[in-house]
């Protein structure tokens, strides 16, 4: 255990979140994620025992995200649902990232199939004890540094 640093942040997590490079992404997934599948040779952290906002709140106060990009955070958006739809989940969880974001940034909802597909260019999946359906996040990676010298 170390100060400031949530519980359900274990070392394993805590170690693959140091290691993430700038733009690499990381995809937060709810207990019914098919993870073994889709995230084939990629590291399967598994936190059982945590919901998703719990799991968000712990990553967003180490992980900062990506600040270049318009959508640094990604949804899977609920089947048969067009946006602006939100699952309270959802809602929820975009309420705790809300502040990381930058005035021209948002949350991306993103079908289900196309999801899929951008789960493979995540470096890493976590998946959570979360039950609720389409509880899924992925979340790109930002720099910390000082400001560029002229």
């Amino acid at each position: 255990m170390l100060k400031g640093i949530d519980p359900l942040i274990t070392p394993e997590l805590l170690k693959l979140l140091m290691e993430m490079g700038h733009d690499e992404a990381v995809l937060l997934a709810d207990a019914n994620f098919t993870a073994l599948s889709l995230g084939a040779g990629k590291p399967v952290i598994r936190l059982p025992g945590a919901g998703m906002a719990q799991v968000v709140k712990a990553i967003n106060a180490l992980l900062p995200l990506a600040a270049d990009v318009a959508h640094p955070v990604a949804f899977m958006q609920v089947s048969s649902t067009e946006p602006p739809y939100l699952s309270a989940l959802q809602r929820e969880v975009l309420d705790l990232l809300k502040d990381s974001l930058l005035p021209h940034q948002q949350a991306e909802p993103v079908e289900r199939y196309a999801f899929y597909e951008r789960v493979q260019k995540a470096c890493a999946i976590v998946v959570t004890g979360e039950l609720q359906p389409f509880g899924n996040f992925i979340l790109r990676k930002g720099v910390i540094g000082e400001t560029l010298r002229p």
